[in-house]
């Protein structure tokens, strides 16, 4: 599926196929509440990332989140770029050298009509905003952290993987 996406502002636009459009996981670690807002959370797809193209890359800058993990007495640049518009702060994808192959645009970027997904995971919940109204019920699967099944696994157990 041919995704297409862009900015408030319009400046960077750019497609990317999806074979798992579903936006289904919402994130809420402190870095994707902090970059993305909203109701505390983030939501990613999953793209090829050579399929990506983007117009107007003049625009886009990286930020790239200092993480300190359980143990660690410093924190480390973290190796993912989450890209997003100088001019007007929209948050747009996040691509990650340890997955090459592929880039993760923010649905709330996203431009195309994205499937409703049957369900939805709720996670890093450990880090979530006291304020934040986390969803439940039985279409709400909850994790403190990040789960075994990823976005291409989550998709192709529910038959939901599109071409």
């Amino acid at each position: 599926m041919l995704l297409a996406a862009s900015c408030s502002c319009g400046r960077v636009r750019f497609t990317v196929e999806s074979h798992t459009p579903y936006p289904y996981m919402r994130c809420y670690c402190s870095i994707c509440r902090k970059t993305q807002g909203g109701g505390g959370y983030s939501i990613n797809i999953m793209g090829d990332a050579t399929t990506l193209k983007v117009r107007g890359g003049k625009w886009t800058s990286v930020y790239r989140a200092r993480i300190k993990e359980k143990g660690e007495s410093r924190a480390h640049l973290s190796p993912a770029r989450r890209y997003f518009c100088s001019r007007c702060g929209s948050a747009l994808w996040v691509s990650d050298p340890r997955w090459a192959q592929w880039v993760y645009p923010f649905a709330s970027a996203i431009d195309t009509p994205l499937p409703k997904p049957p369900e939805e995971v709720e996670l890093m919940l450990n880090y979530a905003a006291p304020w934040t109204d986390v969803p439940k019920g039985r279409k709400h699967t909850h994790f403190r952290e990040y789960p075994r099944e990823g976005i291409a696994g989550w998709h192709q157990k529910r038959g939901l993987t599109v071409r």
